[in-house]
């Protein structure tokens, strides 16, 4: 192998390593969890659903427990799991509890999806398999819990890091789409933004990071760093946040999150910009990176999930 190209270029020693060839040491392997029902008191259900058996495409329905026959439908949240694109799964136990939580909380019908990885599948593979999940779970034709409990006037996107950032490009699409399903609201979790060069209050290595990453999930990107699907506020790209596909949008951030200037350069170009819709801040102090799956006992988890359950519910 040439050693030039076995260099090391971007090392994160508890998840993963890449080299300048392409190749990639995945250090995180998360355990899976099969789906049934959950064993604790909150009694959600889950089933696994392949959507496209070409790519493989599948999702995780995870359906609380019904109050009733009469049981009034539920309002269908799509989510899209974090990992840089590159790690991660719906079927990971950190995933699968993080949903069987809000499901119950929220009282939503709740489709995880488990999309293609980087760098097998660059992007916009998961773009495509993210955008490709929601028109089936808005559909509500296919599946019987979906036609019989989900409630498709009412569809909600949500996503945290990658999956935040993927949330974002999905209500670009959505904008531009024809006969494009409604979607009610989205949540934004920590969403993985960058660019080219710092702005204020971004540490240099947030910078380096973001555009290692993403030059490996998506090698072609016109512009880089700079492309507007990882830096929606970069020079030109900005304006389009007015054409967002949602009618209300959460933005959730953490104080002591590489990201927390790029989550707030977004909160606030969406909120200057000409789209009509409502948009809200939420930033958990003293708490960093995606905090609410590794530690969701912790207070600032259960204020987190109560903005969230509010949200959805309309407040």
């Amino acid at each position: 192998m040439d050693p030039d190209n076995d260099e090391v270029v971007f090392d994160a020693p508890e998840h993963l390593r890449i080299y300048k060839s392409g190749r990639i040491d995945r250090f995180h392997r998360p355990v899976l969890v099969a789906a049934g029902v959950d064993d604790d008191d909150s009694g959600v259900a889950s089933k696994d659903v392949v959507i496209d058996s070409v790519t493989g495409l599948s999702v995780r329905l995870f359906l609380p427990k019904l109050q009733g026959p009469s049981a009034k439908k539920l309002p269908v949240l799509v989510y899209f799991h974090g990992g840089g694109f590159i790690i991660e799964s719906a079927r990971s136990a950190t995933y699968h509890n993080y949903l069987t939580s809000l499901a119950a909380a929220a009282g939503v019908l709740a489709v995880s999806v488990d999309y293609r990885l980087a760098p097998e599948h660059r992007l916009p593979a998961a773009y495509d398999d993210c955008w490709t999940a929601l028109r089936w779970a808005a559909s509500a034709r296919d599946d019987d819990w979906l036609a019989e409990h989900g409630d498709s006037s009412r569809v909600f996107v949500a996503g945290d890091s990658a999956g935040g950032n993927i949330v974002h490009n999905v209500l670009m699409r959505a904008s531009s789409a024809d006969n494009a399903s409604r979607i009610e609201g989205a949540v934004l979790l920590h969403p993985f933004f960058g660019g080219s060069t710092a702005i204020e209050g971004e540490p240099e290595r947030a910078v380096v990071i973001t555009a290692k990453v993403w030059a490996f999930a998506c090698p072609d990107a016109a512009g880089g760093a700079d492309d507007p699907r990882i830096n929606p506020t970069a020079p030109g790209a900005a304006a389009g946040l007015e054409s967002l596909g949602c009618e209300r949008l959460l933005v959730c951030a953490a104080a002591k999150d590489w990201l927390v200037a790029r989550d707030r350069a977004y909160y606030d170009a969406v909120a200057a910009s000409a789209w009509p819709g409502s948009a809200a801040w939420l930033e958990s102090e003293g708490v960093g990176h995606v905090f609410f799956l590794m530690k969701p006992e912790c207070e600032n988890a259960k204020r987190l999930m109560d903005r969230i359950v509010a949200f959805i519910a309309g407040s």
